[in-house]
Order: C-alpha cells, then structure tokens, then sequence
C-alpha cells in the first residue's frame, strides 16, 4: 500500500504542473521548478531507511546532478523556436543533458566528490 501511495503523490504531482502549464507556463514552469520531487524523494527514502549517512548523500548528489540538467531548459526552446519538431529538440535536450552528467561525473571524481 505505501508503493501505491508514493506512485499516487508522485503522478499527482507531475499531473497537476501538466494541468497548471496549459493554463499558465510560467506558474507550471514555477511549480515544475520546485524541489518537490527531491523533496518527497527525501522523505520517501527517509521514511525508508532512517539512514542520515545515506539521505546526506542522496541530497549532495541531486545537488551535483541538477546543474548539468540545467542547459536543457535552454537548449529545447532555443530548437522550437528554430523550427526544430518536438520530438527531435527533446532527445536533444536529454542527450545534451546525459553527455553533461557523465562530463559532471568525470570532473568531480578528479576532485574526490563519488556520485
């Protein structure tokens, strides 16, 4: 019952910034832009472990892997806006942002930081 649950909260959320962007895209993009899905990963795995060792690390990691996410949101509008079809500016945006976190992950195991 508790996996249903999670499942339920999680698609609600993602449900609920689909339905808030078709009405307003800059309020969806706000409400898309919150931590919420780190958030309740947060609890999710909290309520899960009680391990803080384990929650620190979690969250440093999220961290480290929002900023290489970043430069899809740019590169994907930028392509729309070239005339770019959908499907293509988004694989291209998730490439881009794959290519970024294996370049994050390369850099930071030089500075001893593992994710």
């Amino acid at each position: 019952m508790y996996l249903v649950i999670k499942v339920v909260v999680s698609a609600l959320i993602v449900a609920a910034v689909s339905e808030i962007a078709k009405r307003s895209p800059a309020l969806g993009a706000l409400v898309a832009s919150l931590p919420l899905v780190s958030v309740l990963g947060m609890i999710w795995l909290w309520r899960d472990t009680r391990d803080p060792v384990r929650l620190a690390a979690h969250s440093e990691a999220t961290f480290w892997y929002v900023l290489p996410s970043l430069p899809m949101f740019l590169l994907v509008p930028a392509l729309l806006r070239a005339g770019a079809p959908f499907p293509l500016a988004l694989a291209a945006g998730v490439g881009l942002t794959a290519a970024l976190y294996l370049l994050t992950t390369l850099v930071l195991s030089r500075f001893g930081v593992t994710l």
